[in-house]
C-alpha cells in the first residue's frame, strides 16, 4: 500500500499533483492506463508512486515516451512529437530523487478524455471496411496472405484520414502486421508511384506503436470508385486458437472536393532487401536508393527494420554538380514502435525532380543489443519473421509542378528571412 505523501513541501520542491501529473497525462497515459498496452497505469498519484524511479530511468535516457528522434540532427520540428523537453524531465528526476511527494490533491489536473481500443483515433469515419476474420491456430508457422473486401464507393473521394485497426485484444496479439492498399477489381494490387509504375495504392499500416494516419494539408489520398481494399497480413500463432480481425477506417473531404495535391506514400531501399547480410557478432550498415521523378514535398518518414536493427537515417541526395547532400532525419530504432515522424509543414523537405533517397541503416547483431535473440548466428532477410531482417523506409509525399516548387523555395526562403520592424523611436 502507498503513503500519500502530500504534507509538507519545501519551497521548490516538485510535487506529483502540481509538476509531474500534466506532464504524464499530456506524454504518457494514453498507453499507461487500464486496459491498454502499457505494463502499468500512472493515471494516479497511486498508481505512479511505486515506479517512481522506473520513471526516472525511462524518461532520463529518452527510452519513454516511445520518440527515438536522434535530436542531434537534421528536422527537429514534428507535428506528433510526444517527447519531453529537457524541462520536464528535469521536473521528473527533482521529484523522484525528492522521495515522489504527493502535494495537494487539489492541484491535480483534469483526467483526460481518452479513446480506446473501440473508438476510432481519426474521429468517427465516413465508411469502416470490415476485412474477413481469420481463425489462426493455436501452433504452426507464421503465415502471410491477403484479405479482401470491397469499398462499396461509386464516385471518386479523397481521403482526409486513414486508420486501420485490430478489432480486440486477441487480434492484437496475433497480428505482426497489416498493409491496406486500395486496388481495381482483380487486380494483385502492386503499391503505385511517382513513375506510373503500379496499379495499386498503398493507404495504410497497422503495426505496434502507430495507428492513425492524417494527410498533410491541401493532400488527400486517392480512392477511385468501384476500387477494392486488399490487406497483406502476417500473422502469428500464440499458443491458443485466436480469431484475427481488422478493420479500415476513413475520414473522406466532401463529396466533390479535390485537394490540390495528390498524398502518396513510398517504401525506399526495399528493392535490395534480399542482399541484407549480417554475420554473427557483428554491427553492419546497410544503404538503400529511390529515386523521385518529381520535384516533391516529403511530409512524413517512418523507418522500418526488426529487432537487429539500430539506427536509420534519410539523407537526400541533389541533382547536379557538384554533388549536394543533406541528412534531412535521423533516429534510434524500436521494433516494438513504429513510430510515424510528421515534419510541421513549414519544415518539411522540398525535393527537386531527380533527388535521390537514401536510405542508410545500421544493424547490432551483438550480445550489446538487448532484443537480439542470438548474436551467435547470421541473419539475412528470410520471408518476413520478426527474427529475420528488414531495412527501408516509407515516406509519405506528394508531386510539385516546377511552378510550385519555385514558388514553394521562394515562401520558405521568405519565412526564415529575420523579421524586421520599421518603427521608430519615439523622440
Amino acid at each position: 500500500m502507498v503513503r500519500a505523501q502530500q504534507g509538507r513541501t519545501t519551497e521548490g520542491q516538485m510535487t506529483f499533483t502540481r509538476d509531474v501529473a500534466p506532464i504524464l497525462y499530456r506524454s504518457c497515459v494514453r498507453c499507461h492506463r487500464p486496459g491498454e498496452i502499457a505494463p502499468m497505469s500512472l493515471l494516479t498519484y497511486n498508481d505512479a508512486r511505486p515506479w517512481a524511479q522506473s520513471i526516472k530511468q525511462r524518461v532520463s535516457k529518452r527510452e519513454m515516451p516511445p520518440w527515438f528522434l536522434d535530436k542531434t540532427i537534421g528536422i527537429q520540428k514534428y507535428k506528433n512529437d510526444p517527447s519531453l523537453r529537457d524541462d520536464e524531465i528535469a521536473t521528473i528526476v527533482r521529484w523522484a530523487d525528492a522521495g515522489a511527494v504527493q502535494g495537494n490533491p487539489a492541484h491535480m489536473p483534469a483526467m483526460p478524455n481518452f479513446d480506446d481500443m473501440t473508438t476510432w483515433r481519426i474521429g468517427t469515419p465516413d465508411l469502416i471496411v470490415k476485412y474477413p476474420a481469420f481463425k489462426m491456430p493455436a501452433t504452426g508457422p507464421d503465415l502471410y496472405g491477403i484479405l479482401t473486401a470491397p469499398f462499396g464507393t461509386t464516385e471518386d473521394r479523397y481521403i482526409k484520414a486513414i486508420q486501420s485497426r485490430v478489432v480486440d485484444s486477441d487480434s492484437r496479439k496475433v497480428v505482426h502486421h497489416a498493409l491496406s492498399y486500395a486496388v481495381e477489381p482483380g487486380d494483385d494490387g502492386d503499391i503505385g508511384d511517382d513513375a506510373g509504375g503500379g496499379s495499386g495504392q498503398f493507404l495504410v499500416e497497422y503495426a505496434s506503436g502507430k495507428n492513425a494516419t492524417f494527410a498533410a494539408s491541401d493532400s488527400g489520398v486517392l480512392l477511385r470508385a468501384g476500387q477494392n481494399a486488399r490487406v497483406s497480413y502476417h500473422f502469428h500463432s500464440i499458443g491458443e486458437e485466436a480469431q484475427a480481425k481488422i478493420e479500415l477506417g476513413i475520414v473522406f473531404y466532401p463529396k466533390g472536393f479535390v485537394p490540390k495535391h495528390v498524398q502518396w506514400s513510398k517504401q525506399l531501399g526495399q528493392e535490395s532487401a534480399p542482399d541484407i547480410d549480417i554475420p554473427a557478432n557483428s554491427i553492419v550498415r546497410r544503404d538503400g536508393y529511390t529515386r523521385l521523378n518529381s520535384a516533391a514535398k516529403i511530409t512524413a518518414w517512418q523507418p522500418h527494420m526488426h529487432i537487429r536493427g539500430k539506427y536509420q537515417c534519410l539523407e537526400l541526395i541533389y541533382p547536379g554538380e557538384p554533388v549536394k547532400t543533406e541528412t534531412v532525419t535521423c533516429a534510434g530504432w524500436n521494433y516494438n514502435w513504429h513510430t510515424i515522424y510528421n515534419y510541421e509543414d513549414e519544415v518539411a523537405p522540398i525535393v527537386p525532380a531527380g533527388t535521390l533517397l537514401h536510405v542508410i541503416s545500421w544493424f547490432d547483431n551483438t550480445a550489446a543489443n538487448r532484443h537480439n535473440p542470438d548474436p551467435k548466428n547470421w541473419v539475412g532477410a528470410g520471408t518476413g519473421r520478426t527474427i529475420d531482417e528488414m531495412g527501408f523506409s516509407w515516406i509519405g509525399w506528394y508531386d510539385l509542378t516546377a511552378a510550385e516548387y519555385k514558388a514553394e523555395l521562394v515562401a520558405r526562403k521568405a519565412a526564415q528571412q529575420p523579421k524586421t520592424t520599421t518603427d521608430q523611436p519615439q523622440r
